[in-house]
């Protein structure tokens, strides 16, 4: 197995390509693994992070006529975007979406979806085995269980992927804060999605831009 590290290994945005796969209300309803107020939050701050860094989304459900559409949270932040819709519960099978994400010219290949177990884990395992370089974003998808999330992290970490959270992949895009081009739009996706730190830096605006009390005469 390659060992992942050095500068290289690093996720850059130009080279990326996330792939988002059956964020549906039906996969929903049997998430066990994490809250799924937080997965729906996570993945929607996933898709906002690589439309600010223009990283290319290939979104994908499987027979959406009966386990429902995409979470419209991430559909409304690429209107208009075709969803792909398969009868393979292994993405990776259908020529469809790998076409698309091959058209882009891209290596490093994101992936998020519900659930783990099953459709994430095969199209990693198999794009694997094809040479791709992999990500699964583990907090923007999620299982039937923990021991359903955590068993297919373990395998597919076995096959060589590379383990992230959204937050730690925008981070790595965006890699130096002297990089201005797609700060402002990574700090609105920071101030709605993450959390603590998003409200922290709201307190701090708030702060910075409040005159300072006259002192006591």
């Amino acid at each position: 197995m390659k060992i992942r590290n050095g500068l290289d290994s690093l996720l850059r945005p130009e080279d990326s390509v996330l792939v988002l796969i059956d964020h549906q209300p039906y996969q929903l309803a049997n998430l066990n693994s994490h809250d799924p107020q937080a997965v729906v939050n996570n993945t929607t701050a996933l898709a906002k992070t690589a439309k600010a860094f223009g990283v290319p989304a290939i979104l994908t459900s499987v027979v959406a006529a009966r386990g429902g559409l995409l979470f419209p949270h991430i559909t409304d932040v690429f209107p208009g975007q075709e969803v792909i819709d398969r009868t393979f519960i292994n993405t990776w099978e259908d020529r469809k979406v790998v076409d698309a994400v091959k058209a882009t010219g891209r290596k490093q290949l994101i992936i998020a979806g519900l659930w783990t177990e099953i459709c994430v884990a095969m199209p990693v395992i198999q794009a694997l085995g094809e040479g791709w370089d992999v990500t699964v974003v583990t907090d923007a998808s999620g299982g039937t269980s923990v021991e359903a999330h955590e068993v297919a992290i373990q395998r597919m970490l076995a096959a060589g992927a590379n383990m992230m959270t959204w937050l730690a992949v925008a981070s790595e895009w965006q890699r130096d804060w002297a990089r201005t081009e797609h700060a402002a739009e990574l700090t609105e996706v920071l101030k709605y999605h993450a959390g603590g730190s998003g409200i922290a830096y709201l307190w701090e605006q708030q702060l910075l831009n409040t005159p300072l009390a006259a002192s006591a005469g």
